[in-house]
């Protein structure tokens, strides 16, 4: 069992940086792939970058290649996603996500653990 508590989302120009973290509870964090979503109002929940269980994988959505970056501190039992360049585009809530498994996943359906999401909006 894990939970996760996401937090760092706030309001920022365009432009701008937020950097995301999400704690996770339990002691087999580091056996876990973990991933970052979002989801704005009307759409569905999509992907926006993966990390496995070693951080040793990533992988970004192409909405976010080259100006996000998803990290984690196994010590510390946190993932973090740093978000550059924000665009209004980029606003939605962000959700982190967590799932038994060495590789890097990216459909939501293929994560059993979530996070309350963090709200981030990049204003124009």
């Amino acid at each position: 069992q894990v939970q996760l508590v996401e937090s760092g989302g706030g309001l920022v120009q365009a432009g701008g940086s937020l950097r995301l973290s999400c704690a996770a509870s339990g002691r087999t964090f580091s056996s876990y792939g973990m991933g970052w979503f979002r989801q704005a109002p009307g759409k569905e929940r999509e992907f926006v970058a993966g990390i496995s269980w070693s951080g040793g994988s990533t992988y970004y959505a192409d909405s976010g290649k080259g100006r996000f970056t998803i990290s984690r501190d196994n010590a510390k039992n946190t993932v973090f996603l740093l978000m550059n360049s924000l665009k209004p585009e980029d606003t939605a809530v962000y959700y982190c996500a967590a799932q038994d498994t060495k590789v890097v996943l990216t459909g939501p359906w293929e994560y059993d653990y979530w996070g309350q999401g963090t709200q981030v909006t990049v204003s124009s």
